[in-house]
C-alpha cells in the first residue's frame, strides 16, 4: 500500500485534521527510589534514549512499546495511530493462519471472512464488476486460500440499524426527564469514537448511541451463534473482518469486543479493501478472472445470487432508516423519500420532519472532523436543533475509508468515488424490519440467551480517557 494512514490525512486537506501530527507516545511510570535523585533523561543524535546518573554514568533505555490496546487516539494519531501498528493485524497474519492451518492439524483454525458492502464496492470499481459479482468472486478467492467461510457485514448492519432505530425511540420518549438523551449520536465509526471518548470524554459519551457496528455485531454473531452451531469454542475460529477504514482495527481491539472467559477476541483480524487487493496482487489474481461461486448464506443478506444492501448513505443509511421509522413509530407519518437540505458544505446535511408549521423530527449526517467539531461546538453551547445526528469521521463517509482501493494513476480520486457510490448504490435495498431471517435470530437465538446477555452482543460502552499532564513520555 502506498500509506497506511487514514482517510482524514490521505485524502483531504490537512486544515480537516484536529491537531499537527505528533509521534505516538506512550507514558511510562519511573519509580522514585527513596534518597536518589531522579536521573535525566538525554536523546541522543540517533534518536535513543539515555538515562543520565547522578554520577554521570549513562544507562541505554528500551524503546517503549505499545499495542492496540494502548492507543489512545491521541493528537494527530486520531484517526492513523494503527499506521504504526498495523502489522499486529494485517492480511499477513490471516495467510500465517491459513498456512498454519496446512501443516498443523491440531491446532487448525476454523477460518470467517465477513466482507463489508463498502469494501465490495470498491474491489468491484477497481476490477470493473457489479458489487454482487465482486462478491461472489471474493467468497471463491477466499476458499481457494483455505477460508472455510465467507460472510457478508450486511447482514450484520441490519441488527445494528434496527437496535439504532429501538434506541433512538427509547431515548426520544424519555427526552424530558433526561438532558442527554437527545441528540443521540451514531456510533459506528471508530474514527469518531476515539475522538470522542480522548477529548470530550463524559461530557459527550452520553449522546452516543450503545448500539455496536455491524462489524462488531458480526463478531457476536460469529463467535456466539454460529460457533455452537458449529459446536465449536469460540477460540477455535479465526474471524476476519474485510473493511474500507484502518480505524477499524482499533474497533476490534478494544478490551468491550474481548471474550474473558474464552480468551479470544469477537474479530480476530480486520483487514481492508486495498489489504484484499495486494493480497490479489501478491497471488498473481485479477479478480474478474476468478471463477465465481455460491454465496455462504448463512449470514448473508441476498437474492439469488445477488447481495442486498440499505437505502440511505453509503456508510450504512442510519440517518434514512432511523428517520423513517421514528416518524412512522412516533407520530404516525409515513415518510416514503426523504429530502436533504445542504448545510456547510457537502458532507453536513439535515432532514426535517414538518407538520402545521412545527418541526418534529430533524436530523442531520456529518461527515468530516472540520463539521464534527462544529456539531461538538454547537452541542456544549447548547445550541443543537438536532434529534439524531450520523457522525462519521471520513469525508463522503465509509466509501471514501482510508483502507479503500486507490485510484490508478489515469484516474481521480473524486472518479473513483463516483464509480463505488454508483456500484454500491446499485444493489436492492432492503427494509431492516422486512428481514424475516434476522428476525428469526431475534425470536430464537438471542430470546433464549436472555434480556442482559443479548443486550451485551448488540451494544457495547465507552470510556472516558484520561488525560497524563506529566510524567514521563517515551516514543517508541
Amino acid at each position: 500500500m502506498a500509506s497506511r494512514f487514514s482517510g482524514v490525512l490521505q485524502l483531504t486537506d490537512l486544515d480537516d485534521f484536529i491537531t499537527p501530527s505528533q509521534e505516538c507516545v506512550k507514558p511510562v511510570k519511573v519509580e522514585k527510589k527513596q534518597g536518589k535523585s531522579v536521573a535525566r533523561i538525554q536523546i541522543e543524535d540517533d534518536g535513543s534514549y539515555v538515562q543520565v546518573n547522578q554520577d554521570g554514568g549513562k544507562q541505554k533505555l528500551e524503546r517503549a512499546k505499545i499495542t492496540l490496546n494502548d492507543c489512545l487516539a491521541c493528537s494527530g494519531c486520531i484517526t492513523s495511530a494503527e499506521s504504526v501498528l498495523i502489522t499486529q493485524q494485517s492480511h499477513e497474519e490471516l495467510l500465517k493462519v491459513l498456512r498454519n492451518n496446512k501443516v498443523n492439524e491440531r491446532e487448525k483454525k476454523v477460518v470467517v471472512v465477513s466482507v463489508s458492502p463498502q469494501s465490495r464496492a470498491s474491489l468491484a470499481a477497481r476490477y470493473n464488476l457489479s458489487s454482487s459479482e465482486a462478491g461472489r468472486r471474493l467468497t471463491a478467492f477466499f476458499r481457494g486460500l483455505g477460508v472455510h467461510h465467507v460472510f457478508d457485514t450486511g447482514f450484520s448492519r441490519t441488527f445494528s440499524l434496527l437496535e439504532n432505530q429501538r434506541e433512538f425511540v427509547e431515548r426520544f420518549r424519555r427526552r424530558e426527564q433526561d438532558s442527554k438523551a437527545l441528540p443521540m449520536l451514531t456510533s459506528a465509526c471508530p474514527g469518531w469514537i476515539c475522538y470522542a471518548e480522548k477529548t470530550h470524554g463524559e461530557y459527550i459519551l452520553p449522546y452516543i448511541s450503545t448500539t455496536r457496528s455491524p462489524q462488531q455485531m458480526m463478531g457476536s454473531l460469529v463467535k456466539g451463534y454460529f460457533a455452537e452451531q458449529q459446536g465449536l469454542s469460540p477460540q477455535q475460529i479465526y474471524h476476519v473482518a474485510v473493511m474500507p477504514c484502518f480505524d477499524k482495527k482499533l474497533e476490534a481491539s478494544r478490551s468491550d469486543f474481548y471474550m474473558s472467559e474464552a480468551e479470544t477476541r469477537e474479530v480476530d483480524c480486520v483487514i481492508t479493501s486495498g489489504e484484499v487487493e495486494k493480497m490479489l496482487e501478491e497471488e498473481h489474481v485479477c479478480l474478474a478472472d476468478v471463477e465465481p461461486v455460491g454465496l455462504d448464506s448463512l449470514f448473508s443478506s441476498m437474492c439469488g445470487d445477488e447481495f442486498l444492501s440499505h437505502a440511505g448513505s453509503g456508510s450504512g443509511g442510519y440517518l434514512h432508516h432511523v428517520f423513517t421509522f421514528a416518524a412512522k413509530q412516533l407520530f404516525g407519518e409515513e415518510v416514503k423519500e426523504l429530502t436533504y437540505k445542504t448545510l456547510r458544505n457537502k458532507d453536513f446535511q439535515e432532514v426535517r420532519l414538518e407538520k402545521d408549521g412545527e418541526v418534529l423530527l430533524c436530523f442531520a449526517a456529518t461527515y468530516g472532523f472540520r463539521n464534527i467539531q462544529n456539531l461538538v461546538q454547537k452541542l456544549k453551547r447548547g445550541k443543537s436543533p438536532y434529534h439524531f445526528v450520523e457522525v462519521m469521521a471520513c469525508p463522503s463517509g465509509c466509501l471514501n475509508g482510508g483502507g479503500q482501493v486507490k485510484p490508478p494513476a489515469a484516474q481521480s480520486q473524486k472518479e473513483l468515488l463516483l464509480k463505488v457510490e454508483e456500484l454500491y448504490k446499485a444493489e436492492r435495498p432492503l427494509l431492516p424490519e422486512s428481514d424475516t431471517r434476522v428476525a428469526e435470530f431475534y425470536q430464537g437465538w438471542l430470546n433464549s440467551l436472555g434480556q442482559k446477555r443479548a443486550e451485551e452482543l448488540l451494544h457495547t460502552r465507552y470510556h472516558a480517557v484520561e488525560k497524563m499532564t506529566n510524567g514521563l513520555t517515551m516514543k517508541w
